[in-house]
């Protein structure tokens, strides 16, 4: 039987164990200078002789305290310091979730990103909490959230169901962006059945005139069953790769897969997904086993 002086020596014990992982998780992790995860590759349909380096941004989430613009500015240079030939954002830049810290404005934010540089320049997507956080989208779903307008204004290249052409040494590829597909899920929208997104894969992929590989970007992962393989390679973020894991099991994952897509470089029947963990943390600021990174893809 457990004495009662026994009985609060664990207790003290428990509590300490507690206290030094919530300090790990939210002092080392979560604001923790992100690693750098390369992957190198060949996807299937891709050009012989096309090499390219693509470095990844995603879920930066921005917010007084934990994701300062000064951090945040430093994440930039990092990225432009490895050589890629496009750095691709993936979405999420501001913080819809106001127990996590205070919103940053948007216009500073993409003042901020518009250090980045790039040859074939700088590409993004928005996420769920570009959206969710846009009250001009929240009023009035036919406008741009406001982040979009600012990344506009900051000569960020954005595309919500679009896709360009762009060339490396005279080989063309083409690179495509989804539109969110959570953009819905706090308002139900006249017109529409479903609170979904304002994704659109068919009319995206119907921008694309020719046979040159195609790279889609699409901030939820969980779109990945769905793209053709036309699509040589699809790049997503949002899941935080889990945020929190424990022993494997990540009680927060944000997926309808689960852990399927939580994060790294996925083949499924031969077709290839990427998955970055991301930078920033939502609801809490505490990364458990989901170091925030910075992705490059060597590709070819």
């Amino acid at each position: 039987m457990i004495t009662r002086r026994g009985f609060f020596k664990l207790a003290a014990t428990a509590f300490a164990s507690a206290a030094a992982l919530l300090g790990y998780g939210t002092v080392a992790e979560a604001m923790g200078t992100p690693r750098i995860r390369t992957y190198t590759f060949t996807p299937p349909g891709w050009t012989t002789g096309l090499k390219l380096r693509l470095v990844l941004l995603s879920d930066i989430h921005t917010t007084k305290r934990w994701m300062e613009l000064d951090r945040v500015a430093g994440i930039c240079d990092t990225a432009n310091s490895l050589g890629g030939d496009m750095i691709l954002l993936l979405g999420d830049y501001v913080n819809a979730m106001p127990k996590l810290g205070v919103p940053l404005p948007e216009d500073d934010i993409a003042a901020c990103l518009s250090r980045l540089s790039a040859p074939l320049g700088i590409h993004a997507i928005l996420g769920n909490h570009d959206y969710w956080q846009s009250w001009n989208f929240a009023s009035d779903p036919r406008l741009m959230p406001k982040i979009g307008h600012a990344f506009e204004k900051a000569g960020i290249s954005l595309l919500i169901n679009d896709a360009r052409r762009l060339e490396k040494d005279g080989r063309p590829f083409w690179l495509a962006g989804l539109g969110d597909q959570l953009a819905f899920i706090f308002q139900h929208t006249p017109g529409r059945k479903t609170r979904g997104g304002v994704d659109d894969l068919p009319a995206t992929l119907e921008k694309i005139v020719d046979d040159a590989p195609v790279i889609l970007m699409a901030h939820e992962p969980d779109v990945f069953p769905d793209v053709p393989d036309r699509v040589s390679l699809t790049l997503s973020g949002h899941t935080h790769g889990g945020q929190v894991n424990i022993f494997g099991w990540s009680p927060a994952m944000n997926s309808r897969f689960g852990t399927r897509y939580r994060g790294g470089h996925i083949v499924e029947n031969g077709r290839h997904l990427v998955v970055s963990r991301g930078l920033g943390c939502t609801e809490i600021p505490f990364r458990l086993g989901a170091w925030p990174e910075i992705v490059v893809l060597d590709i070819g």
